[in-house]
């Protein structure tokens, strides 16, 4: 097969990909394509793409930008437009085989916080004036997705400045009732900490913060929190307590009490999300835990008691707190997952106790 038909190759697995609701295609030379589907891989029983032929599409997808970033660092990430398939990450890396790809299938549209079916109080973060909100967890678990879902309630209902920082964008949002400025890394900022300083001084209401990979852009979302902005963003953490400790843990010694001060002060909550297969086999559950940045938990921050925020989540499920195995047990006793699916996203399998409990 000729290189100029390498793309066509690529719509139909991708077409492939969308019609087995699959979140993710592997691509490799010499090895047939793989789909992720409900959370597993699977390999499809079709020709295995040559190293000419992957070149031929990792040239078709890339920017010049892209391309020269993938030559000079090994791996480079764009979101792309195809008219049979919608809208696509682009992650290509080298590897000891050569260039791979691993490309994420976006929704058409921003998904809803209900159709996400993210815990109730969740919605409440989007009337927050101020204070910092912390999607937690790790790869694929939908923090990137929820936190568009999120943006798109406040610019559906709110009257805000909404400026967002992303490393690529991966949902457009059009202003509604809310200005919506979204900038990339890498074309239209250097880091994700510059950003946040410049977008301080264009009068925003609020910030999104794609990731929060070094202590410099911590600081940086810290201190808009703390001077009167709405902040969202994304750490890969397994929950609430270990997201406060990975923010403190960021720094050194003596700046550590300045900044579990600022989290004290600006903790307006924190989500942490798993994805599992649902028990009837159609699609996936997330599954959640929530911390709400209450008095009791800023004096546990502040006092340096971070052991305890699980204490006084599972002590207030009545304004919206839930541990994960609170919820994965909730699920389970509704059939939605199976134990088996439950026990294999938490660390603390022994504390499943599935029961009749309704979420609400």
């Amino acid at each position: 097969m000729t290189a100029a038909l390498a793309p066509v190759r690529l719509s139909e697995v991708l077409r492939v990909a969308r019609m087995r609701n699959a979140s993710d295609v592997h691509l490799c030379a010499g090895a047939p394509p793989v789909l992720r589907v409900d959370g597993a891989l699977e390999s499809q029983h079709t020709m295995a793409p040559t190293t000419e032929e992957l070149q031929a599409v990792t040239g078709a997808l890339l920017t010049p930008r892209a391309s020269e970033l993938l030559e000079r660092c090994g791996d480079a990430t764009i979101t792309h437009r195809l008219d049979d398939v919608g809208a696509i990450r682009v992650h290509a890396y080298r590897t000891a085989r050569g260039t791979c790809l691993a490309i994420r299938l976006l929704a058409p549209s921003v998904p809803s916080l209900e159709t996400l079916h993210l815990p109730g109080v969740v919605a409440s973060f989007c009337e927050k004036p101020h204070g910092l909100v912390i999607f937690a967890g790790p790869t694929g678990s939908g923090k990137s997705t929820s936190l568009a879902a999120l943006i798109d309630r406040m610019n559906r209902t709110q009257s805000r400045h909404i400026v967002t920082i992303e490393d690529p964008i991966e949902y457009e949002h059009t202003s509604n009732r809310s200005v919506v400025n979204q900038r990339e890394l890498g074309r239209d900022v250097g880091t994700f900490a510059e950003a946040v300083y410049g977008a301080l001084r264009s009068d925003p209401d609020v910030i999104l913060v794609g990731e929060m990979r070094d202590p410099q852009t911590m600081h940086a979302a810290l201190t808009a929190a703390e001077t009167g902005h709405l902040v969202l963003t994304t750490l890969h953490t397994g929950d609430a307590s270990q997201t406060v400790e990975r923010i403190v843990g960021a720094f050194e010694g003596d700046k550590q009490e300045q900044v579990r001060m600022q989290l004290a002060q600006t903790l307006a909550g924190v989500v942490c999300m798993r994805l599992l297969p649902r028990a009837n086999g159609q699609g996936r559950r997330l599954a959640a835990e929530v911390l709400i940045g209450t008095d009791a938990v800023r004096s546990m921050i502040r006092d340096g008691k971070t052991h305890q925020l699980r204490n006084i989540i599972s002590t207030n499920r009545q304004i919206g707190m839930q541990t994960l195995e609170a919820h994965l047990s909730d699920l389970v006793a509704r059939r939605e997952v199976t134990m088996d699916a439950a026990r294999a996203v938490t660390e603390r399998p022994s504390e499943l106790r599935p029961s009749d409990r309704t979420l609400t």
